[in-house]
């Protein structure tokens, strides 16, 4: 166990994970370890669970394609994989990067201290049986480490036959992961009751959630829209906020599509995904940082709630029935709690479950209010958290290009293949000719209309032009500031033929470049523009 140790003011730290570690052992884990919290909501925290990579969790009904996605974003079989329409993988497996290819099976993974697992042992052999760990030698892995889960059933007696409790090992590993994927297959979309209980399991986490409708190749444009109204409303119901929850498009495979007609969407949907999966490294201390701050929140009302119970309880007689009266009374507790102390609502734990641990629980062997040992979290909640955000985004700056590397994500980097190469701005970036001289002289006959003096139209006679596109100003100036390479207030005939391309590249829903690319500089003006 940690040591409960005194206050020091102020705390120096040598970086972010260490930092994190220190206050959770020194300020945090004595508030747990005194009112019981590990035995009511979460583990103790380990120091692997400060220090592992970031993990990504993947969760779907069977046959939605999870094990397929991994293999298509490391590009690379691993150890104990299997993929096929009937439920398949029946353990969790959590693929991370080793030297050797090989397995590690459950009972041993959980006494590994280097790995983040060891308080899975809490779930007993029935789920360790069902659990290893895949290794492998892979460049994604060099960077994050993947969670497949096994697919999700419908029926009441597969439900039972797993033999532990499968949403409270879903919501363990979503307390300790920095994403979770929900996958959906795009032609069989009904959500099972087991599936909803395990969404409803992670409403803590929506922050981590993203949604993948897969195989949407499989199914027609009309179709497809029908699909994703429908997927939206379902979630609506079961999460029951009225945010919606990011959901990306598309098929996360390495096979032709089926129905190409989508195929540019799915490849900006597929791009938008790989970014969000790129960006956890570089975000992940900040992920670490957001959950030891939820989890303060709740120990301190933890705290609060186990406090009060022991305040009401006799000291001799009459111990069971106080102990039913106030179970059943938890909710006026809850309410006195957070008048007392300012508490928002939403920080307390969930009534009927808190409820139902609380009945196997002694309440005469909780223990009383310790004001020091709040004042330990608060002051870190205050002091302590606010300088590490500081060494957050330190951090974050002196690396700014970690980010996940290899497999899937290498294909669409660079190359022609790459997401958006050759349409909108980038057009002509690999041809010879000037992109703009294809449509130059239907832009030259406007030209001549405006009058132009010594071969160039002034400012007020472009814009009268270039406001018939509709756009707004803030557009509209950003092609003039483009278009105008020479930056001499007027435009010449090749420069409006460039203002009128932009134009066309915006209201084709491309963005704009943040600077002139070089293939559309025009011709007479490259020689000045490289010298300059």
């Amino acid at each position: 166990m940690f040591k409960k140790t005194s206050r020091k003011d102020p705390e120096l730290f040598q970086n972010v994970s260490e930092g994190l570690r220190r206050l959770y052992r020194t300020k945090l884990f004595p508030l747990e370890d005194t009112y019981r919290f590990h035995d009511f909501h979460s583990p103790a925290l380990e120091d692997a669970d400060f220090d592992n990579k970031p993990m990504v969790l993947l969760v779907g009904q069977y046959s939605t394609g999870k094990t397929t996605f991994i293999r298509h974003l490391m590009e690379q079989d691993f150890p104990g994989m299997r993929i096929g329409p009937e439920p398949t993988t029946d353990s969790f497996i959590a693929v991370m990067h080793g030297d050797q290819e090989g397995q590690i099976p459950g009972n041993a993974l959980v006494v590994d201290p280097k790995k983040p697992f060891r308080k899975l042992n809490a779930f007993g052999n029935a789920f360790l049986n069902r659990f290893m760990c895949a290794q492998m030698p892979n460049p994604v892995l060099e960077s994050i480490s993947i969670i497949d889960t096994p697919g999700i059933l419908s029926g009441e007696k597969q439900r039972i036959s797993r033999g532990y409790d499968f949403a409270a090992v879903l919501e363990w590993f979503a307390e300790r992961v920095d994403r979770i994927i929900l996958l959906f297959d795009a032609h069989k979309l009904d959500i099972s009751d087991e599936f909803s209980e395990v969404i409803r399991a992670l409403k803590n986490h929506e922050d981590k959630m993203r949604v993948v409708l897969n195989k949407a190749d499989q199914i027609s444009t009309q179709q497809l829209m029908r699909v994703y109204g429908a997927l939206m409303w379902s979630l609506g119901k079961i999460i029951g906020t009225p945010e919606v929850v990011r959901v990306y498009i598309g098929s996360f495979w390495a096979q032709p599509l089926l129905v190409p007609d989508n195929r540019k969407l799915f490849e900006a949907e597929e791009q938008d995904l790989f970014l969000d999966i790129q960006s956890l490294p570089r975000n992940a201390a900040l992920r670490k940082l957001n959950d030891l701050i939820k989890r303060a929140r709740l120990a301190k009302v933890h705290a609060y709630i186990i406090s009060s119970l022991k305040k009401e309880m006799p000291s001799v007689f009459g111990k069971d029935s106080k102990k039913k009266e106030l179970i059943a009374n938890l909710g006026e507790i809850y309410l006195k709690i957070e008048k007392e102390h300012q508490i928002s609502p939403g920080d307390f734990p969930k009534l009927a479950k808190m409820q139902e641990l609380l009945n196997g629980q002694d309440f005469s062997k909780f223990a009383t209010l310790k004001p020091k040992l709040l004042e330990a979290v608060e002051d870190m909640l205050a002091n302590d958290i606010a300088r590490l955000m500081t060494m957050v985004r330190q951090e974050e700056a002196a690396m700014p290009s970690q980010s996940v590397k290899g497999g899937a994500f290498e294909g669409t980097m660079t190359g022609p293949f790459g997401h958006g190469y050759g349409e909108g701005a980038s057009e002509g970036i690999d041809e010879l000719e000037w992109v703009v001289g294809r449509d130059k002289p239907t832009y030259d006959e406007i030209f001549y209309t405006l009058s132009p003096i010594n071969g160039k139209v002034s400012g007020a006679a472009a814009k009268k032009e270039m406001l018939k596109s509709k756009l707004p100003n803030t557009v509209l100036g950003k092609i003039w500031k483009l278009a105008d390479v020479d930056k001499d207030g007027l435009l010449d005939d090749e420069e409006f033929a460039l203002a009128n391309h932009l134009i066309k590249v915006k209201l084709e829903g491309h963005e704009l470049p943040p600077s002139l690319p070089e293939h559309l500089v025009p011709p007479s003006k490259r020689g000045t523009v490289m010298e300059a």
